[in-house]
């Protein structure tokens, strides 16, 4: 038996398909996972997300140790902001990524992913050295993620005292903090929304409150499916300890300056960077339903050159071809595919389009969509 969030009785009780997921027992749908994706476009859609690991900082040194273990410049939030960030080992392999919330003076929240824990606890702990710094594992706490266009206006009203109204005013990637819940304007699918860390009693009233709103479950197929429609990153697919974000498309979340901020992973992300990336993440966008067989095999990462360029072209072609020898197989089982990707907003479409062309050598941001065929199960 895998561990339990606080809403695993009420996932049970809805029919959810569980799984599990680096240890904890978590939601995988509700039924379509196709219908959950569309929600979270369309209107609104909630993850339990509360196996992600929470850990706060508090000191008068808890600034510059984060100066020292994030990628990015944690100095430039302030109270109240937040920013992604990367955790490199010294050859600028990433360790794992999250996002840093400034709390107030000398407090702050480090969100990190579930399959990574044990690894990252311990790594943070091996580099409190000198630094005046004390880490807590916020265990007790829960964390909800209310995504889509809609998912603001329909959470508001649940928040309790004046965290709504101030949940209204927050700007994107800055929280608000009320006892003990946080409100971040962030999220993992593409659209605006909440990720809320609230204390684990509280969040079943939160969930049927919000399922009461209107406000569709989802699991995390679905996060997955939005994530990549989206092009944002997930450990382990994108980036690992032998890919460096200059590698996995994330080198706008490596902050260059101030010149003297020492990171841990600097000096080789500086030799990589001077030397050139041989290797860089691209994006792919299917126009329309389809596999793009050949190049996925072929890996995600492209390089450089006017040759692998053609040699990419020319497998593109290939593939096409295939394509239309296999349509009359493909329409047979026509009722039961779908492609997650099929009513990506114009926004995202333009976003990716941009990102997925930019110059390899580029510290713009780029797309991470790998193109995928989903099925219903």
């Amino acid at each position: 038996m895998g561990k339990h969030t606080p809403l695993y009785d009420l996932h049970r009780a809805a029919g959810a398909r569980l799984v599990d997921f680096a240890g904890w027992d978590m939601p995988v749908n509700f039924g379509s996972q196709i219908e959950e994706h569309h929600a979270v476009r369309r209107e609104a859609g909630m993850f339990d997300v509360s196996h992600m690991t929470q850990v706060d900082l508090a000191g008068a040194g808890a600034e510059a140790y984060l100066q020292r273990v994030c990628a990015n410049d944690v100095g430039r939030l302030g109270d109240g902001g937040a920013i992604y960030t990367c955790l490199l080992n010294e050859a600028g392999g990433v360790i794992d990524d999250g996002i840093v919330y400034r709390l107030g003076p000398q407090r702050y929240r480090l969100v990190v992913n579930a399959a990574t824990r044990e690894r990252d606890l311990e790594w943070l702990g091996q580099h409190t050295g000198d630094f005046e710094v004390a880490l807590d594992e916020r265990s007790d706490l829960a964390m909800v993620a209310v995504q889509g266009p809609q998912a603001r206006e329909r959470a508001h009203g649940l928040l309790p005292g004046g965290l709504g109204e101030a949940a209204a005013a927050l700007g994107r990637f800055h929280a608000a903090e009320s006892g003990a819940w946080l409100v971040g304007r962030t999220g993992y699918t593409g659209e605006d929304g909440y990720e809320v860390m609230l204390p684990g009693d509280d969040a079943a009233t939160l969930w049927e409150g919000l399922r009461a709103a209107g406000v569709q479950p989802c699991g995390l197929g679905a996060r997955d499916t939005l994530r990549l429609e989206a092009g944002l990153a997930l450990y382990g697919q994108e980036m690992d300890e032998d890919t460096s974000p200059l590698e996995a498309g994330l080198a706008w979340t490596v902050a260059w300056e101030p010149e003297e901020r020492d990171f841990i992973g600097r000096a080789a992300l500086a030799a990589q960077r001077a030397e050139g990336v041989e290797r860089r993440l691209a994006g792919l966008v299917l126009e329309g339903k389809g596999v793009a067989a050949r190049a996925l095999r072929g890996g995600h990462r492209q390089r450089r050159g006017r040759d692998h360029q053609r040699r990419l072209r020319a497998d593109a072609r290939a593939a096409r071809s295939r394509s239309r020898a296999c349509r009359a197989r493909r329409a047979a089982r026509a009722a039961r595919w779908s492609s997650a990707a099929s009513e990506v907003p114009a926004r995202m479409v333009e976003a990716i389009h941009s990102s997925a062309t930019a110059s390899p050598g580029s510290d713009s941001v780029p797309a991470c969509v790998a193109a995928r065929t989903f099925e219903e199960h």
